[in-house]
């Protein structure tokens, strides 16, 4: 569940232990970016693609997120909330709610546990992975080379929202 809670201007940083199954990330925590992107124009998607690639992190698709628990171990995952809100359980099984809404950010490192619990019927998400790197979809206990690689996965020198400053650098360059 959540060991820590963390804000440092518009980011929080959430740390998760494991959790039941989901083994969650043992040294990364999930970072929420609130009211991140401005949500504008005929495709506000883009806005979020456009963001995204510029800052290293290519986006992969555009829908809503798994009414399952779930984790991914072979990518660090980032969320764009494009439109709609939505109840997203963190951490897994019992894990931590948090509500989204039409802006924020979520990067999830890999072995993050996310399930969506209930949203309005234009929910939108937009998911970016590092380059390389993809969501599995994990939905039983990891192996020992799944722990590795969630252990081990690489990470882009920037942050998918603020580019080459703040937030990956400071939670998460010192764990790598």
């Amino acid at each position: 569940m959540n060991n820590s809670q963390a804000a440092t201007g518009t980011v929080q940083a959430l740390m998760f232990e494991r959790n039941e199954w989901v083994p969650n990330n043992p040294r990364l925590p999930v970072l929420i970016y609130p009211n991140a992107i401005a949500v504008q124009g005929d495709d506000p998607a883009a806005l979020f693609e456009q963001t995204f690639n510029a800052n290293g992190w290519p986006p992969h698709w555009r829908d809503g997120v798994y009414s399952y628990h779930h984790y991914h171990t072979e990518g660090h995952e980032v969320l764009g909330i494009v439109s709609g809100k939505a109840r997203l359980m963190l951490g897994g099984p019992d894990g931590q709610v948090l509500e989204v809404n039409a802006g924020d950010v979520l990067l999830l490192p890999a072995g993050t546990g996310h399930c969506n619990l209930g949203s309005s019927a234009d929910f939108l998400v937009v998911g970016a992975y590092p380059p390389g790197q993809q969501a599995d979809i994990c939905r039983e206990a990891p192996t020992k080379a799944q722990l590795t690689s969630i252990d081990t996965l690489p990470f882009p020198d920037q942050d998918p929202v603020q580019g080459s400053q703040v937030a990956v650098h400071q939670y998460w360059a010192g764990q790598r």
